[in-house]
């Protein structure tokens, strides 16, 4: 990486709290890559005989959708929490119940129902946990730099999905899957015992814990409400929602065209997967540059360019020039989720920043799976490539749409930062030694945005009519 690549991430790698949970994020994405094979090797080792393709479809969603209930259920009680503690419960849950199965594997009491119920409950909390991630890098950095926090901590997770596949398939063959889903749980641990550090760190510098305002707690569907009531939220959670389900029928047809189509081994499905992870990963180093571009058009503009750059496969351009074009869709997805994450940032206070991001990933859990379900029947219906060219066609006219949206007079104040709350008022600062003035990684696009200066807008009475 070239010091022009990371100058974004100076400041965020110059933050003494974030620094400090680098390591721990870096290893939990490591394990999150090796369960990606792990989940599904496992759950066809333990299935009867005839029910392989039935249980391991059980067990990839056991290991995802929990978490939207996890939402609702749980609201009342997590709602009004911090960021580093939320982030560390989901990172404890997912420890104990992940390693709960080599536990019961050593009891000789590992059956595949045992095995699904322990991977729904590691996934309970796990958009609180994301959430919190996130909720932290609000509380810690500047608006300017959280862009380019939210696409580090994104990058741990697409390295993990180019260098965990193939060491998962390594350790597998040495020791077994539910061995390597025990280092998956030690790779949780890691990060609990980090988050837990950060707490009380800032408990220690704040003098007492703020758990939100005094009174009662949110409500379970807060964050829901909360976006309801803001018209750009709500617009973000629709495109969010379309974006990724309008992705999902191509986990069915992609194989198929592989297979059938162009009549080519696995081999050429993993070099597709492998050259998607590379230019996501590179993507995701690059989002850090994308600092000071409008939210709005930066996210129209990538669905716009993931479905042209989707095209060639629908079309069915041979791998040369196939494979090239899903590398570079990989590139252009992998900043979409730390820009809308941006964008929550930018919308929401600290206290409600919580229930809102909670929510969203409550709703976007359920979009590629679901996606996945309309891929099979359409594929079977149509045939594999019509199915990757419908899906390309309808991502290419939903980032239209979007642009469109983003290009209205006035669009672009709906960016503008909503109601604070009381983590956003001064108060006992977290610093540490490190912390202390001295000479600024800043380069000439480092002065303060427009929605860094002191004051708040008041957004929902700032949206104009027929804004989304």
């Amino acid at each position: 990486m070239t010091p022009a690549m990371l100058l974004p991430y100076r400041p965020v790698l110059g933050q003494p709290v974030l620094r400090r949970l680098l390591p721990g994020l870096a290893t939990s994405a490591l394990g999150d890559g090796l369960a990606l094979v792990a989940v599904t090797w496992l759950a066809l080792q333990l299935a009867p005989a005839g029910q392989r393709g039935t249980w391991t479809a059980f067990a990839v969603a056991a290991y995802t959708l929990p978490g939207a209930a996890g939402t609702l259920l749980l609201g009342r009680w997590l709602g009004a929490r911090s960021g580093a503690q939320l982030a560390g419960w989901d990172a404890t849950v997912r420890a104990a119940a992940l390693g709960a199965i080599p536990v019961a594997h050593l009891a000789g009491v590992l059956d595949v129902g045992l095995y699904v119920a322990l991977l729904a409950l590691s996934s309970l909390l796990h958009p609180w946990g994301s959430a919190g991630r996130f909720t932290l890098v609000a509380e810690l950095l500047p608006q300017r730099h959280h862009l380019a926090a939210n696409a580090l901590l994104g990058v741990f997770g697409q390295a993990a999905t180019i260098v965990g596949p193939p060491l998962a398939g390594l350790l597998i063959a040495w020791v077994g899957a539910v061995w390597v889903i025990a280092v998956d749980a030690a790779s949780f641990a890691v990060l609990a015992v980090s988050y837990r550090m950060v707490v009380l760190d800032r408990e220690a510098a704040a003098g007492r814990y703020r758990n939100g305002p005094a009174g009662a707690g949110p409500s379970r569907t807060s964050g829901f409400r909360i976006i309801g009531r803001d018209r750009s939220l709500l617009g973000l959670l629709a495109l969010t929602f379309a974006f990724f389900f309008l992705f999902g029928p191509f986990y069915v047809a992609m194989p198929v065209h592989v297979t059938d189509d162009l009549h080519a081994s696995a081999g050429t499905l993993a070099a597709y997967y492998t050259a998607f992870g590379v230019g996501s990963l590179l993507g995701g180093l690059l989002t850090g540059h994308l600092r000071g571009r409008p939210l709005r058009t930066t996210l129209a503009g990538i669905v716009v360019l993931f479905g042209v750059a989707l095209m060639p496969l629908g079309l069915g351009a041979p791998v040369v020039l196939s494979l090239p074009a899903f590398a570079l869709a990989g590139l252009v997805w992998a900043p979409y989720q730390p820009t809308a994450t941006a964008l929550f940032q930018r919308r929401s206070g600290t206290v409600d920043l919580p229930r809102v991001l909670a929510a969203n990933g409550a709703v976007t859990v359920l979009a590629v799976p679901l996606g996945t379900m309309l891929g099979g029947p359409a594929t079977a219906a149509f045939g594999a490539r019509p199915t990757l060219l419908a899906c390309a066609v309808a991502i290419l006219a939903l980032g239209l749409v979007a642009a469109v949206s983003a290009a209205r007079p006035g669009a672009q104040n709906t960016e503008q930062t909503g109601p604070a709350g009381p983590h956003d008022r001064p108060g006992p600062q977290t610093t540490g030694p490190h912390d202390r003035p001295g000479p600024q990684t800043t380069g000439p696009h480092d002065q303060p945005e427009p929605h860094d200066r002191p004051g708040r807008v008041k957004a929902p009475d700032r949206v104009r009519p027929g804004a989304s």
